[in-house]
């Protein structure tokens, strides 16, 4: 089932404000009621064409977006770094979340921005320890993220939170799959029609098990927390105007644009 988040057309019965919705087909969204990851799928019987909205970000973070830094070992590798004997944690804040095709604001502070294309976990209750074994019990589903970053002020600071945290440097999208199950799936990320990044997932140095067992043992997650997965090699800057498009094999793509330097 692949969950969307979208603002109905301006004409429609559905109102104005942004709805949930399964689609069902190509081009057809059956509206769901509420938020499906507080109160389960329920379709109201409307149904409206996937032309005709426009997608947001398909959930709503209202606490945390956590990201596993340094999680695949040749990006570690591009980056000069040991590859980590545990995960490595860091957080964007949930006012860094964009949708698909909104844009990527560049930062008059920063110099460079680059594209990181990365699976997202999308957390479907509140959980704490998480046993390796009970993992899919609390995953909701998962979506495509860009860990958008300012790398000069990451080299500049030391630490990521700033480099990482601007308005517009998390894009997600362009659904929920709660059927996806990562694997050896292809992800890649494509700059202006260049593929930059080619990995699979199974290239993962900490799986989808170890990292929500480990994020569990240092903090509660809360339903709608997302966690980014890490990046495979070939990061690199995004020029003013940019496309970028992260892909990941039968998860869908995610298309973004960068704004030109304010």
């Amino acid at each position: 089932m692949r969950i969307v988040r979208f603002t109905p057309p301006p004409a429609s019965q559905l109102g104005r404000d942004p709805l949930f919705g399964v689609l069902e087909s190509d081009d057809l969204i059956s509206v769901i009621s509420g938020d499906p990851i507080y109160q389960g799928v329920s379709k109201t019987g409307a149904t409206v064409a996937l032309s005709d909205v426009k997608l947001l970000a398909p959930v709503i973070p209202r606490s945390k977006v956590l990201c596993i830094g340094k999680n695949y070992a040749d990006h570690a590798a591009e980056m000069n770094s040991e590859v980590p004997d545990e995960p490595i944690i860091f957080i964007k804040p949930n006012t860094s979340v964009i949708g698909p095709n909104d844009t990527i604001v560049w930062p008059a502070m920063s110099d460079r921005v680059d594209y990181e294309a990365e699976l997202a976990i999308v957390i479907g209750r509140v959980c704490k320890e998480v046993p390796i074994e009970r993992v899919k019990d609390v995953i909701f589903g998962y979506t495509l993220a860009n860990d958008v970053t300012a790398r000069n002020l990451q080299k500049k600071d030391g630490q990521w939170t700033r480099a990482k945290g601007f308005d517009t440097f998390c894009p997600l999208g362009p659904w929920i799959d709660t059927d996806f199950e990562p694997g050896n799936q292809a992800i890649s990320a494509t700059l202006n029609g260049e593929v930059k990044q080619s990995a699979t997932l199974n290239e993962m140095i900490f799986k989808i098990p170890q990292i929500i067992n480990f994020v569990t043992q240092v903090m509660t997650l809360l339903p709608g927390d997302v966690i980014l997965t890490g990046t495979p090699a070939g990061i690199g800057p995004m020029p003013e105007g940019a496309q970028i498009t992260v892909a990941i094999a039968g998860l869908g793509q995610l298309t973004n644009t960068l704004s030109h330097r304010g």
